[in-house]
């Protein structure tokens, strides 16, 4: 592998270094999280960003068309040839304007990042083409998830395209949509539910995966948040190298947060920026971690040293009240995030704000981003009812410029989409109403008609 790029523990006051080819998900040395790192000065990183403009001409090379691997240069951690892309990254910002009316700001000055148009339907599979990336370099032969679901369809797919291993994905005892199981199945993945939650699930696999030797690809892995950062690098190529001054994301394990902290650290690093814009991570109401911790117990970063005694008095509580996470938005839908400390120095690089909303705020945010035409899973719209939220309070002021990461397909998660909308009364409380939803404002209801056409005709003059 690359001897320009090495893995090092993020705890300051331990910082022991391992080498690229070693598989570890923590420091060996005091159990902190580790990062990939880059020897810059010998890199010779590049010094415009019009270098990664000029390979869009050089789309027919399969790095150039990856939007996670046109950035190779930023995350250099394995030799060309063992790079592993299926045409990740194909995604899109888009200026909103409905969204930005609902949210309160300005016209043009709310973009969504539409992270649905990956291959397999979410931003997973930008961190896994490089976790893949990695596995494939060392050898791996098999490869493993706790998921609530897009992190399964992910490894599924790219086992499935590839060949290159095979899939053993845990998932908790009903805790994931069909959308997103019935992808892990038809891409033949290994697939164990068992009884409990994600927690529970990501517990289980990194003992499975120790004790088996099996590769593992959830993001307390390090090389998968090096393909999750590039989704920054694309926003900024989006808005023309201008920096915008919010970034506003879905709060679940924290490893797209931690991404984009890590990518503007190290843009501003090497030069490429002069100053990062702020991060509000949003958590839903049935699944605070962060925002209980953050906002109202006071846990920050402290150059590295976090109060270890705040989360573990917190988790306990947890324990002891028997309290699991539940929401409409099941892609964060965890209580125990992994990249905690990770996310902690994001929001300390960044300014960082951590709010929560509701299942409600999520659903009536979700047909907002859908009438515009970007259809989202739940869990996206946490970031644009987070972003209303905001600017309600008077954080987000209505001109700046404010960029919402949609991190899944509407496909993901139909049976909440279908549910909002429908006429069926039960059916609505069966699967909204059992999370507190109360209504659906801004529904779009099927129009019951005879079958007749006077009466149809009638019905679209009317309705239309």
């Amino acid at each position: 592998m690359t001897d320009v790029a090495f893995q090092r523990c993020i705890s300051p006051s331990c910082a022991t270094t391992y080498g690229v080819e070693e598989v570890r998900v923590a420091c060996g040395a005091c159990g902190s999280l580790l990062d990939v790192i880059y020897d810059w000065n010998r890199l010779g990183p590049p010094t415009s960003f019009d270098f990664f403009e000029k390979k869009w001409s050089r789309r027919y090379e399969p790095l150039s068309l990856s939007g996670v691997w046109r950035f190779y240069e930023l995350l250099p951690f394995a030799p060309r040839e063992q790079v592993v892309t299926i045409g990740e990254g194909q995604t899109l910002l888009q200026p909103s304007t409905g969204v930005g009316k609902y949210v309160g700001m300005k016209a043009g000055r709310v973009y969504l990042q539409y992270e649905g148009l990956n291959p397999s339907g979410s931003f997973k599979d930008n961190g896994m083409s490089a976790a893949f990336t990695h596995a494939h370099a060392i050898g791996a032969k098999r490869a493993a998830c706790a998921s609530t679901g897009n992190t399964s369809a992910s490894l599924a797919l790219y086992c499935s395209v590839t060949k290159l291993m095979k899939a053993v994905i845990f998932i908790g005892s009903g805790k994931i949509s069909y959308g997103k199981l019935s992808q892990a199945l038809d891409f033949g993945a290994l697939t164990m539910q068992i009884a409990g939650d994600f927690d529970d699930a990501m517990a289980r696999v990194k003992e499975i995966s120790s004790q088996l030797g099996i590769y593992l690809v959830n993001s307390v892995n390090p090389f998968r948040l090096e393909g999750q950062k590039t989704i920054m690098f694309r926003v900024l190529e989006s808005l023309r190298w201008q920096v915008p001054d919010w970034i506003v994301v879905p709060g679940g394990n924290l490893g797209n947060s931690s991404a984009f902290g890590k990518a503007f650290s190290e843009l501003r690093e090497i030069g490429l920026i002069d100053r990062v814009p702020r991060l509000a991570v949003i958590n839903a109401a049935g699944a605070n971690t962060l925002y209980e911790l953050y906002e109202r117990r006071g846990l920050r970063w402290s150059d590295g040293r976090p109060d270890r005694k705040i989360t573990d008095r917190y988790y306990g509580e947890l324990d002891a009240n028997d309290k699991r996470a539940s929401t409409i938005a099941s892609a964060i839908e965890i209580n125990r995030p992994v990249n905690l400390d990770k996310c902690l120095r994001a929001l300390d690089v960044c300014q960082g704000v951590v709010r929560e909303v509701s299942d409600q705020e999520i659903l009536d945010a979700k047909a907002q981003v859908g009438a515009g035409g970007l259809g989202c899973e739940p869990a996206s719209a946490a970031s644009v009812a987070g972003a209303k939220l905001l600017v309600s309070q008077g954080v987000i002021g209505p001109d700046e410029r404010v960029v919402c990461i949609l991190t899944g397909h509407q496909l993901k998660d139909p049976t909440a989409t279908v549910a909002y909308h429908t006429t069926d009364q039960e059916q609505f409380n069966k699967v909204l109403g059992s999370r507190g939803v109360k209504r659906a404002a801004f529904a779009n209801r099927a129009v019951a008609v005879p079958n007749e056409l006077d009466e149809i005709i009638k019905a679209i003059q009317l309705y239309s």
